[in-house]
C-alpha cells in the first residue's frame, strides 16, 4: 500500500470523489503544511496556520496508479485559483500535491506540466507540489462527512 495526499478545496467534496475509485482502501479528511501542531479545523479557519485541506489516501498501486489518481486530482478542482476554490476562500483551500517520494515528486510534476500544455485551462496552473509533513486528522465529523449525511456532494 501507498499513501497520496491531495489538497482541492474542501476536502468533503474531494474524498467523496476519490472514495469511489477502485483501489483506494483507505481515505482520511485533514490538514498538512502548515506550522501550528495538532491544528483544529476552528485553528485552519484562521487562515493563520499555513495548513491546507487535504485528503489523505492508502491506495494498492496494483490496482491504480499514482498517475490516475493525479488525473482524479485535476478533474476534481480548478488549479488555477489560488487559495481558493468556488465560494470557498483562503489558503487551506489552496491547490496542493503533498508528495511521499521522490517517484510521485516527479510524476506531480510531469502531470502538472501536461495539464498546463492540455490546454483545459485559460489561466496558469498554480498546484504546489511539496514534500508531504505531518497529516494531522481532522475531526471526526469530518470524516466521510457527505457519505454521513446521504450527500453526494458540497452543493449544500
Amino acid at each position: 500500500m501507498e499513501k497520496a495526499t491531495f489538497g482541492a478545496g474542501c476536502f468533503w467534496g474531494v474524498e467523496a470523489a476519490f472514495q469511489k475509485i477502485k483501489g483506494i482502501k483507505e481515505t482520511s479528511v485533514g490538514y498538512m503544511g502548515g506550522t501550528l501542531k495538532n491544528p483544529s479545523y476552528k485553528d485552519v479557519c484562521t487562515d493563520k496556520t499555513g495548513h491546507a485541506e487535504v485528503i489523505q489516501l492508502v491506495y494498492d498501486p496494483s490496482q491504480i496508479t499514482y498517475e490516475k489518481l493525479l488525473t482524479v486530482f485535476w478533474e476534481t478542482h480548478d488549479p488555477t485559483q489560488i487559495n481558493r476554490q468556488g465560494p470557498d476562500v483562503g489558503t487551506q483551500y489552496r491547490s496542493a500535491i503533498f508528495y511521499h517520494s521522490d517517484e510521485q515528486r516527479k510524476t506531480a510534476e510531469k502531470s502538472k506540466e501536461k495539464q498546463q500544455q492540455s490546454g483545459k485551462h485559460q489561466k496558469p496552473i498554480v498546484t504546489e507540489i511539496t514534500k508531504a509533513q505531518e497529516f494531522y486528522a481532522a475531526e471526526e465529523y469530518h470524516q466521510k462527512y457527505l457519505q454521513k449525511h446521504g450527500l453526494s456532494s458540497c452543493n449544500i
